[in-house]
């Protein structure tokens, strides 16, 4: 197969549909209780689980989750020769992240942003920087993944530790030419999409169309936005999702005591949730450190990242019992990528060991519930490097920091895109690690592209192929 859609040719990987049993992986005893599931949402019988073999798909994106982020991670956390809960999923391979270009025929854009890289596992193309499931160019909207499973039966769930409304969750969703259009006064830069003018609205708006069964992350400024074109009473987005059904929730107390059925709306934090470590960033030579992390600063009433996975698992488990079909879940651990680009070592692997964490409450369930893939990747690399003593740290072009590992050994770190404290580290374009566990997770081997994520996804769950554009 060539991906001649893409205007240049990239080699696709080899298929082969095997169900795979779960099984329980030794994992490290941890960083969360393993809860446990209720025997009445047991696996369905076999002729429940339709043609791909998977009856749930749980993916976890790490947000900037390159193989220096996984690795300072895990030095840091459990030492180099110690195991994360991602490090236990059986099937591994690289996966490529670039975006292409607006020009016709578009080519290659070496270096993704979260928006184009979304969209490539979320709707099978690719596309360009800062677009939204929407075709270069001309801007026609791209059937997602999540789109596809809630038409087929399926529920489906969307997590993040950013804004709801930010570039990662927001492509399961939304389409729109701009990643900046997350709520209705957001719109300057997607006029045509306004939906005041019979455009589809803002991603905010758009997120509440797909009508997913569980949101919960950040990102409450854009849904207390007003409404460009009001629907009935509802003066903002907020109040339109209530509308809708959703209960919504603004705490970790009010999300333990949501009811047990109907959808769900978290909101726990104007923008971004509050990063779980903090620690000195990395300055210029002679750097920062060396240094231990302040653990335990995420605030009491902002849910974990495994929190929310925990119950976002349990309430879809518990819509689809009794149904031929389970559930499909993202989570994205996105402030590795935001402590990534201000050079903050410390907050950055307490992001990584918190979506860690989250992939162990998924490897529980999916112990007790075989059919379910679970998938653990990065929708790009970062600026991170792991560096030796001494020789480099007079002359490094970058910010220096130095970590006390759970080795008690010293550990260099570099961000070197930027010398500058303060100004951004950049994304790059390395390939990133992928692991899978579960039915067809054996097709994550070798190299793959961010769009086989996609192909992956729609053929372990049994879905048809999209029509062409447009939104179903």
């Amino acid at each position: 197969m060539r991906l001649a859609r893409h205007g240049f040719r990239v080699p696709a990987i080899a298929v082969a549909l095997v169900l795979v049993g779960g099984g329980t992986a030794a994992r490290l005893s941890a960083q969360v209780p393993p809860p446990t599931w209720s025997a009445a949402f047991s696996t369905p019988t076999a002729d429940a689980v339709l043609s791909g073999g998977a009856r749930n798909v749980i993916l976890f994106i790490g947000d900037g989750m390159g193989d220096s982020e996984i690795t300072m991670a895990r030095n840091y956390h459990v030492g180099a020769a110690g195991r994360l809960h991602m490090d236990r999923l059986p099937h591994t391979g690289a996966m490529t992240t670039y975006a292409v270009s607006e020009a016709q025929p578009p080519r290659p854009e070496y270096v993704t942003d979260s928006a184009a890289s979304a969209t490539a596992w979320a709707t099978g193309r690719k596309t360009s920087n800062g677009r939204l499931s929407t075709t270069t160019g001309g801007g026609e909207s791209l059937p997602t993944i999540a789109e596809m499973a809630k038409a087929h039966g399926l529920g489906t769930g969307n997590i993040s530790t950013a804004e709801l409304t930010d570039a990662t969750p927001a492509a399961l969703g939304a389409h729109v030419n701009s990643r900046k259009c997350q709520g209705p006064a957001d719109m300057a830069p997607c006029p045509p999409f306004r939906r005041a003018t019979g455009g589809p609205g803002s991603i905010a708006e758009q997120l509440l169309d797909r009508d997913f069964d569980v949101l919960l992350g950040g990102g409450k400024q854009r849904f207390a936005q007003a409404l460009d074109s009001p629907e009935s009473d509802a003066a903002t987005v907020l109040e339109a999702a209530r509308r809708r059904g959703y209960t919504v929730i603004e705490d970790a107390s009010g999300l333990a005591a949501a009811p047990p059925e109907g959808k769900v709306l978290g909101l726990f934090a104007a923008a971004e949730m509050t990063p779980e470590w903090t620690g000195q960033p990395a300055t210029r030579f002679p750097g920062t450190g060396p240094q231990r992390c302040r653990t335990g600063q995420r605030p009491a009433r902002q849910p974990s990242l495994a929190e929310m996975t925990r119950v976002a698992i349990d309430r879809l488990q518990r819509a689809q019992a009794g149904k031929p079909r389970g559930f499909l879940l993202q989570v994205e651990g996105a402030s590795i990528d935001k402590l990534g680009h201000l050079a903050d070592p410390c907050a950055q692997i307490g992001e990584t060991v918190a979506l860690d964490a989250a992939v162990g409450v998924a490897l529980d369930f999916a112990a007790a519930h075989p059919d379910t893939l679970v998938i653990v990747t990065g929708d790009h690399g970062h600026a991170v490097q792991i560096l030796p003593l001494p020789d480099w740290t007079d002359h490094s072009p970058g910010l220096l920091s130095t970590l006390l590992t759970a080795d008690g050994t010293p550990m260099h770190v570099a961000y070197a895109t930027s010398a500058t404290p303060g100004r951004y580290q950049e994304h790059s374009g390395t390939q990133v690690r992928v692991a899978a566990q579960g039915p067809s997770a054996e097709r994550v081997q070798g190299i793959i592209d961010n769009t086989d994520l996609f192909t992956l996804m729609r053929d372990a769950l049994g879905l048809p192929a999209p029509n062409g554009t447009g939104v179903r």
